[in-house]
């Protein structure tokens, strides 16, 4: 393969207008990459759809969460891998082409991309049902337009403009899940000042029926519910590839990968669990972590959880059309979409990605206002088990591009799988038996959330084998290779 040219530093100064470069620019700085690798596992569904697993689990919803939470710090060390010998905007969609196939790389880009498009009409929709019941002269359709059309415009001025929104929007959810861990953890513990709460204490975590109390069974049920939450962790491994430093920030964000899970999942799911007894009415009547800070007597309780949601949801979306767009821009240029998806104006942006993305997402907000029980059900329920296609899809990425970098180029192996290759068969099998066992889940939709999703993976997964055979059949068709946006890939 032929090398390609590396990004283009973004020019920040006034000097008039910037050359057009060849693709995208490095317009992230590395304390955007921190704070959207931070951020990126903070997602809303961790406040919002916490509650149902400690109603299904009790405390055992920790073993969940840790048992999910291991999962992704093992994909994350994969993709790392890969990631910080190739950082590129495709991350593993382009991984997986080159390790395992064209058809790999584009059914999975695009399966990704469908699933980021459904989740910023469910998003868009979430934070307009908070903004109405602030100001409900604006009806809340008015309010989903809003929010895109703003965090639209964010993403079409630059990348550095994306980064610098998610920065205070990931920022503030740092700080609040921070705050809320410390405030917790010193009242359960008694020693903390002008409060006494008389239901906190660790005794909650067993004197209720048990720390299982509803048998072992409910961790794996806990695991269906929580696991789609972190979604999210790999989008620093895409917004890696338009920093100054690439290789740096994959290698820096996989790292600390295991301390955010730790700190923002377990720490603060295991405050909310010591500081109400797990089968509380109020955590599935307020939310768990609105039910919490009630707990302690915190006045505008569940304003103050709104505002942290709300920050939460417009992080989501706006990391959301980010990934979608990256992930467009990079089908397109290996030919797996159009053309024009994989074109930047002077600045760096792929803007027929941005709008093709958005338009898809306005139109997946009109479903859900038109026929939320049919079509946008459908949607959402045939992008729900992605992520875990995404995972399993990492693992044989890296089995298989383990072998290619160490016989093109071991030197760039400064991030390396544990155990490999054992460690790594057993994530995927663990992934496997995941699916498998959301098919016997007919109480919290998991087998049809399956089967949809499979029907649309096959149905991609087709579409890619005839593309790939028209295009052996048609030589004048071939697209030459093209190699992804970042680093220089030799011989």
């Amino acid at each position: 393969m032929t090398s390609q040219p590396t990004l283009k530093k973004a020019e920040n100064g006034p000097g008039g207008p910037e050359e057009p470069g060849p693709g995208l620019q490095a317009g992230l700085k590395n304390r955007h990459l921190s704070m959207i690798a931070i951020g990126g596992v903070i997602g809303a569904g961790l406040f919002v759809g916490s509650s149902s697993g400690i109603a299904t689990a009790g405390p055992g919803i920790l073993l969940s969460y840790a048992l999910v939470g291991t999962l992704v710090v093992l994909v994350m060390r994969m993709l790392g891998e890969m990631s910080a010998a190739n950082p590129t905007s495709g991350s593993f969609s382009a991984h997986a082409d080159r390790a395992l196939g064209p058809w790999a790389g584009f059914s999975i880009g695009w399966l990704y991309w469908f699933f980021w498009v459904v989740v910023l009409a469910v998003e868009a929709t979430a934070g307009a049902a908070i903004l109405e019941s602030w100001i409900p002269a604006v009806p809340q359709w008015g309010w989903a337009l809003i929010v895109m059309v703003v965090l639209t415009a964010t993403n079409l001025v630059s990348v550095g403009s994306y980064g610098e929104f998610e920065f205070w929007f990931a920022g503030i959810k740092v700080v609040a899940i921070g705050a809320f861990i410390v405030v917790g953890g010193l009242a359960v513990f008694g020693v903390l000042p002008g409060v006494d709460s008389d239901k906190a204490g660790l005794g909650n975590l067993t004197e209720h029926g048990g720390f299982l109390p509803n048998g072992p069974g409910a961790i794996l049920t806990g695991v269906l519910l929580v696991v789609f939450s972190f979604m999210g962790s790999e989008i620093a491994t895409l917004a890696a590839g338009e920093s100054e430093d690439p290789q740096r920030a994959v290698t820096k964000s996989t790292n600390s990968i295991i301390w955010r899970i730790g700190v923002f999942y377990l720490g603060s799911i295991f405050v909310v669990v010591a500081l109400l007894p797990w089968n509380d009415p109020s955590i599935k009547e307020k939310g768990s972590y609105v039910a919490a800070l009630d707990s302690l007597g915190i006045a505008h309780a569940g304003q103050i959880m709104n505002f942290i949601v709300l920050t939460s949801v417009l992080s989501c979306l706006n990391s959301g059309l980010y990934t979608a767009s990256r992930m467009a821009f990079s089908l397109g240029q290996r030919g797996d979409a159009p053309k024009a998806f994989a074109r930047t104006n002077s600045r760096g942006v792929p803007m027929a990605a941005i709008i093709a993305s958005v338009v898809f997402g306005f139109v997946a907000v009109f479903f859900n206002y038109k026929f939320p029980d049919s079509v946008f059900l459908f949607l959402v329920n045939s992008s729900g088990a992605v992520a875990l296609f995404v995972w399993l899809v990492i693992c044989f990425s890296q089995l298989r591009m383990r072998k290619i970098i160490q016989a093109e180029s071991p030197e760039k192996l400064v991030v390396r799988m544990w155990l490999y290759p054992y460690l790594t068969w057993a994530t995927a099998a663990l992934i496997v038996f995941v699916l498998g066992y959301m098919l016997t889940d007919t109480e919290h939709d998991g087998r049809e959330t399956v089967l949809l999703s499979l029907l649309v993976a096959a149905v991609v997964i087709a579409i890619a084998f005839v593309k790939e055979k028209v295009k052996g059949k048609t030589p004048a068709a071939e697209a030459p290779a093209v190699a992804e946006d970042t680093v220089p890939v030799e011989k």
